[in-house]
């Protein structure tokens, strides 16, 4: 599926409206098949693409867990995030679009500097709930169970950055520390 202004994040849920008629084909495809569906974005200027070069180099690939059929055809369904995938090339174009996949898989280098890294994060976001800022519901409940850093900066990174290119520079990122300290600057000017 691709949209110009939707980033899937592993570790992390997308609510999805699905009214398109070649969308609503994918996903009865999808529902019968292994539920599972990406979600890339568009560059910048791209309102419909035409090849796979016309997509951002990184998408979220994820599992159907939980539709809802409505009256008039249309579908609600919330898609939990998998995994990082580059898009290849399309296998198929009509109905709607089927692509061959690589996944991305993530750098974890150094796990002290990682695991540092995910204590400043955790530390930013209870600042940022004493600033009285909205959190997601439950997120630092959540957060502080989370002893894995990478999936810390997906988590985080999804409830907290709202805005398509730094989400997408986020989901780019293949080293689990540069995608840490991206996601600390970004809650350093929400932290103030």
């Amino acid at each position: 599926m691709v949209l110009p202004n939707a980033v899937l994040f592993p570790h992390s849920l997308l609510p999805l409206h699905i009214f398109e008629n070649r969308y609503r084909q994918m996903l009865s495809h999808c529902l019968t098949g292994e539920r599972m569906f990406s979600v890339a974005s568009t560059k910048a200027g791209i309102r419909e693409p035409q090849g796979v070069e016309d997509l951002r180099s990184v998408a979220g690939i994820g599992l159907i867990r939980a539709c809802v059929g409505n009256e008039n055809g249309t579908s609600n369904l919330v898609l939990q995030g998998l995994a990082r995938v580059r898009i290849v090339e399309w296998t198929q174009e009509e109905p709607f679009r089927i692509a061959e996949i690589e996944l991305i898989e993530s750098r974890m280098g150094n796990a002290i500097e990682a695991d540092a890294l995910g204590e400043k994060v955790k530390e930013l976001c209870v600042r940022i709930q004493q600033l009285g800022l909205p959190l997601p519901a439950n997120l630092l409940e959540q957060m502080h169970q989370i002893d894995n850093p990478e999936v810390l900066a997906d988590v985080v990174g999804a409830a907290f950055v709202n805005e398509l290119a730094p989400r997408q520079q986020l989901l780019e990122s293949q080293d689990v520390s540069e995608r840490l300290r991206l996601l600390i600057q970004i809650l350093r000017t929400q932290a103030g």
